[in-house]
């Protein structure tokens, strides 16, 4: 018995969707243009709701492979001539390596590959959610001329228990940290001199970095997986965050770092850091669970071997209980306000004010080491931006000085203090109530020696923002104040 011609021919078309390979939801596929299957395509899933279609190059090429996407099944391998921007679409790659399309796919589709003419090793994901996003920076904490503090980009911010009257109670005066996640973001970090000629080069994709940086001892670039992190930290409201403790630098450099990201096909955006002179003798400390925003150098001693970097338990236990003891002495008289029935502000509330407290005391217990830039390519700026860039709020502190915080010993050599801004201490003003007097020097009069002025906010008078730079440290690694 004869079929049907319209059966015939869709006996071709059916074994070509037998043989294509079916690419399945969050799985990341690993493919080299020089061995795909034939044809050149891949069956996607069907899904009711948007789709993302992503790919990332791994490695340089001077001709590419190009990838369509359709949401039409009667394309089996769709190309240059069938893009319509309705039922076919290119994936268009950017200069950076990666490239998404978002659509719907309510009966699945077909995504195809175009070889270029050099291979090309690249990866492909499906997904609900866009695995060539722009993720954030990671955050710098501080160097010293040998060492850096780096911190993940954040996620998972911890749950917010505004207190309520009247029970209305505060975190403690030594913060105890909630539980972290039970599945947090696997970040890992790669960083290089920024001059490397092999990071130049890259495209800006995990599989391409991640690759180089595996080759250990031969590109010069170092990679650290969330293993070899100093743990998780809750460092600001923003979220939890992997912290990388790394030695063996070297001084007056400038590195350049990435943090990847399992599942995100593109790595996030980089952020420099400058190590600091071969002089440079101010520890840095972090981990302080009464200031966890605290993670710069600071004039202390340092700590004893085999420690490289103060923490809590490194630190002198009288400035660990000074603090607290503060913290615990403010809250006190802080709720003898009955918080949560007498509101003093529409917009803030007695926990605002205590977490400003904190970040204002904690940033002119521990005054931040700082130093005054190299005047060479060391010292980076925007490539964007001719402008000259403002020297830091530097204050010159002579051996032996008495510190600004007298709990502190004194340091026996001589340092350079970055102060703190002044936007720190105007947030706990504009954030408490009036009665507890809490005030700060005027821009215009004594603010300046012992604020840095102008930076974050504008320097005028109940200004907020419109600063000279308008943060207190920005991505090509300039500090400007001490933001606590």
């Amino acid at each position: 018995m004869l079929l049907p011609l319209s059966l015939l021919a869709a006996v071709p078309s059916f074994l070509f969707a037998q043989a294509q390979q079916q690419l399945s939801l969050d799985t990341v596929v690993d493919l080299d243009s020089s061995d795909l299957p034939s044809p050149p395509s891949f069956r996607l899933p069907s899904e009711s709701n948007q789709l993302y279609v992503s790919v990332a190059l791994c490695a340089n090429s001077d001709s590419p492979p190009r990838f369509f996407v359709t949401n039409d099944t009667t394309f089996t391998q769709p190309g240059p001539g069938d893009v319509d921007d309705v039922s076919v679409f290119e994936v268009i790659v950017g200069s950076e390596g990666f490239g998404s399309w978002a659509g719907m796919l309510p009966s699945g589709g077909i995504l195809a590959v175009q070889k270029g003419s050099t291979t090309t090793p690249f990866e492909v994901v499906v997904s609900a959610t866009n695995a060539t996003s722009e993720a954030d920076y990671p955050y710098v904490g501080d160097t010293t001329s040998n060492q850096a503090l780096i911190f993940s980009p954040a996620f998972s911010p911890a749950p917010i228990n505004e207190p309520s009257y009247p029970n209305y109670t505060l975190p403690s005066a030594n913060l105890s940290l909630p539980e972290p996640p039970s599945s947090p973001a696997n970040y890992s970090l790669v960083f290089a001199n920024t001059s490397s000629a092999v990071l130049q080069s890259l495209p800006r994709t995990t599989c391409a970095i991640r690759a180089i940086a595996e080759q250990r001892g031969r590109t010069g670039i170092d990679f650290l997986s969330a293993n070899q992190s100093q743990g998780l930290w809750l460092k600001d409201p923003d979220g939890w965050r992997w912290q990388w403790f790394i030695g063996g630098l070297t001084p007056r450099t400038n590195y350049t770092a990435y943090t990847l990201q399992n599942g995100m096909l593109a790595a996030s955006k980089p952020v420099n850091f400058v190590t600091k002179s071969a002089s440079f003798n101010c520890p840095l400390i972090h981990n302080l669970p009464f200031c966890p925003s605290v993670s710069y150098a600071v004039p202390l001693a340092p700590p004893r071997p085999p420690a490289t970097a103060h923490t809590a338990s490194t630190i002198p236990s009288d400035i660990g209980d000074t603090i607290i003891s503060i913290m615990a002495n403010f809250t006190t008289t802080l709720t003898t306000l009955a918080c949560g029935r007498d509101h003093y502000s529409p917009l803030v509330s007695c926990a605002d004010c205590q977490q400003a407290y904190r970040t204002w005391l904690c940033a002119v217990t521990f005054p931040r080491c700082g130093e005054t830039p190299a005047s060479s390519s060391n010292t980076t700026t925007s490539t964007d931006s001719q402008a000259q860039v403002p020297l830091p709020a530097l204050q010159n502190v002579k051996a032996g000085a008495t510190p600004r915080n007298p709990v502190l010993p004194a340091f026996s050599s001589e340092y350079e203090t970055l102060l703190p801004c002044l936007e720190t201490c105007n947030a706990a003003d504009r954030a408490c109530p009036a009665f507890l007097g809490f005030k700060c020097p005027l821009p215009h009069f004594t603010a300046a020696s012992s604020y840095g002025v102008g930076f974050v906010d504008s320097g005028d008078d109940g200004e907020v923002g419109g600063g000279t730079t308008g943060v207190a440290q920005d991505v090509y690694g300039n500090v400007w104040c001490n933001a606590g």
